[in-house]
């Protein structure tokens, strides 16, 4: 009967430990509207300090602007990446949703978007 209960309980620890989320890959598109060559080096190094940015995926795109990143947001998040361009001095513009910035409080009705 214990050898029974503990095969169980090993078993069941076994299967909740696999099934825990380790990675979840997302990919983002970030406009860049002071994006210029030779400041491309400093956008990689400002972002290459999180270690879930994935180095051989940045696509920078010097016509329309952008750089698309993928990473993991189990260790880094969107805004971490956002926020670190910026403190370098280049400004990243926000999502836009309905044609106003994500996230901002609309000053006709106070309404956080």
């Amino acid at each position: 009967m214990k050898k029974t209960f503990l095969l169980i309980a090993l078993s069941a620890l076994f299967v909740l430990v696999n099934g825990c989320r380790r990675e979840d890959f997302r990919e983002h598109t970030f406009e860049i509207p002071g994006m210029t060559s030779e400041n491309i080096d400093t956008i990689k190094n400002a972002i290459y300090v999180y270690g879930g940015v994935v180095r051989d995926s940045l696509e920078f795109n010097l016509e329309n602007k952008t750089l698309k990143v993928r990473f993991d947001s189990m260790k880094v998040a969107q805004t971490n990446i956002r926020m670190a361009i910026e403190e370098k001095g280049i400004k990243v513009a926000f999502p836009k949703k309905n044609g106003e910035p994500a996230g901002y409080i609309n000053s006709r009705d106070k309404e956080v978007k």
